[in-house]
């Protein structure tokens, strides 16, 4: 059975399959936002979504995060560092690559199990 939450007509925010959580990509509402604020922001929409599914940032399995510019890598890192759990930190690629919003300054795709 697939499990979809906040269906939308293009895409649905998180599936859920066989015990393993799909998040589509996150990106942050108020975009005025520094990188570091974006990211904030983007990895609380990721704690409340892998909460909708009965999961939590410590089952993450793999992150996927997407920066327009590479010079914003080292602040988003503290962010990130700051929120995940030591000891149970995922698999993760970070490239740049251009949003489809140009003042989204962070966009993160996560896998997790439930």
């Amino acid at each position: 059975m697939i499990q979809r939450f906040e269906v939308g007509p293009r895409l649905s925010e998180m599936a859920v399959h066989n015990g393993t959580v799909y998040l589509a990509g996150q990106v942050a509402d108020d975009t005025s936002l520094s990188i570091q604020g974006q990211t904030r922001q983007v990895l609380e929409a990721i704690d409340a979504l892998l909460a909708q599914a009965g999961s939590d940032k410590a089952r993450i399995l793999h992150a996927q995060i997407f920066l327009p510019d590479l010079q914003d890598f080292a602040a988003m890192n503290q962010v990130w560092e700051a929120w995940v759990v030591p000891g149970h930190t995922p698999t993760r690629a970070t490239v740049q690559a251009a949003l489809a919003n140009p003042k989204w300054k962070i966009e993160i795709v996560v896998t997790a199990a439930v």
